[in-house]
């Protein structure tokens, strides 16, 4: 598999899982999804508000690479968010509906991304203002990482309130390759 094929892969999965979660979520009540219950972001909506910060800062990064800024233009719209874990919506309806849209956005950019785009040096700055500079390919590995990262910890506080949100094995988004 290609490096650009994993990298539409993994916008999938992202989009199949974040759905599966926002699903799951949604059926809780406020209090129990908005509980402290000792994760990076505190709670179960905290968790995935974060995300949401999260890939926005990052989005708004790859829109610096020059292959990127037609595809990425309505995110640069977006306010920045001030902090990791500034609330990004009033509601978690609300948050649930960017986050839809947001995954899209991330299908669509992913999918007309080349090969060649994945070799571009992209300049940026982190969210303390440090200077970095790392290649384009290595950090849509980041990005999605992170992503992972944090949707197990939002499975885990699901499984503490007693809910299953079924397989997340990026094994069932890939092809089967032998057909």
């Amino acid at each position: 598999m290609s490096e650009l094929s994993a990298v539409r892969l993994l916008a999938d999965y992202n989009q199949w899982m974040n759905g599966r979660l926002y699903e799951a979520a949604a059926a809780l009540p406020d209090a129990v999804r908005q509980q402290d219950r000792g994760a990076f972001f505190g709670s179960v909506e905290g968790t995935l508000n974060h995300l949401v910060v999260a890939d926005t800062l990052w989005l708004k990064r790859f829109a610096l690479n020059p292959a990127c800024i037609d595809s990425l233009a309505p995110i640069t719209i977006l306010p920045t968010p001030p902090a990791l874990d500034a609330p990004v919506r009033d509601t978690f309806s609300e948050l649930h509906m960017h986050r839809l849209w947001l995954d899209q956005q991330i299908v669509v950019w992913c999918g007309n991304l080349r090969d060649a785009d994945l070799e571009y040096l992209l300049s940026y700055r982190n969210s303390k203002g440090v200077a970095a500079r790392r290649r384009f390919g290595s950090l849509l590995t980041h990005f999605f990482n992170h992503q992972t990262h944090h949707r197990g910890q939002v499975s885990t506080l699901m499984s503490q309130v007693g809910v299953d949100v079924g397989v997340t094995d990026l094994l069932v988004r890939i092809a089967n390759d032998l057909q």
